[in-house]
């Protein structure tokens, strides 16, 4: 009889290859292929949790195999994503030369590096069990992939640079790895009687509104694109309510 871990371990695999798919993709430009799969990687690392509390088969085997898969999948997918773009963004008179051009798209994967500390640091770190300390890695990926997709037009523009494009990739690599807050939408109990189950509600039906009109006002051919733009602002606007909780908990002290 087959053993019933390797039900929740079959969709953690699922997981990787769906990494493996996107960094490929995302290697030979395809972005949108790219987030897509990274997506799908999520669902599988949802469905993989979610298999393993239905079928009470947790195991040591699978806490590793979801953590290598989520470095795949959440880690070094939406940095090929960003390597490619470096070689796509407007580099300044200043750095026009070959040397940046060259030295810049490397530094993506440090995006791939720090994603992988605050994977270790979350299978380490107790305080996480209701809460996420930092950026959880699938936000941050999607957040690339959603950006990449959904802007590429304006990132690839005059009005956009590769020095822009390092910065924001150094800003995401502080917030994976900084002790601000960051919701984690795990409903144990239906209602809102907790304050942070009235945040989590709210913030799931902004989202869930975003999403609708942008779709709904979308130009005709852009629904896609528009989607994606929501998609990161909803990201962008979950980092925020990171630092509100923070100022919030420092106000409490």
């Amino acid at each position: 009889m087959m053993n019933k871990r390797f039900i929740p371990n079959a969709a953690t695999l699922s997981n990787l290859i769906c990494g493996c798919i996107a960094t490929g993709a995302a290697f030979h430009g395809h972005f949108t292929t790219a987030f897509l799969f990274i997506l799908c990687g999520g669902a599988f690392d949802f469905l993989d949790g979610f298999l393993s509390r239905v079928l009470k088969a947790p195991s040591p085997l699978g806490v590793e195999l979801d953590s290598l898969s989520d470095v795949v999948t959440f880690g070094v997918a939406p940095s090929a994503m960003l390597f490619t773009l470096f070689t796509k963004v407007c580099y300044p008179s200043f750095m026009s030369n070959g040397f940046w051009f060259t030295l810049l798209p490397y530094t993506a994967f440090l995006l791939a590096a720090f994603s992988a500390y605050r994977l270790a640091k979350f299978n380490l770190d107790t305080r996480q069990h209701t809460g996420f300390i930092g950026m959880p890695t699938p936000a941050c990926a999607i957040f690339w992939g959603a950006l990449i997709s959904g802007s590429l037009d304006y990132l690839t523009s005059l009005r956009f640079n590769a020095p822009f494009l390092f910065l924001f990739v150094l800003l995401s690599c502080f917030l994976l790895v900084s002790d601000v807050p960051m919701l984690a939408f795990k409903f144990r109990r239906l209602g809102v009687s907790d304050r942070l189950d009235r945040l989590r509600y709210g913030f799931l039906v902004v989202a869930a509104l975003l999403i609708i009109c942008f779709a709904l006002f979308a130009p005709a051919g852009m629904v896609w694109a528009y989607v994606c733009k929501a998609i990161a602002i909803i990201i962008g606007l979950y980092a925020l309510l990171g630092f509100g909780l923070l100022y919030a908990q420092r106000r409490e002290e």
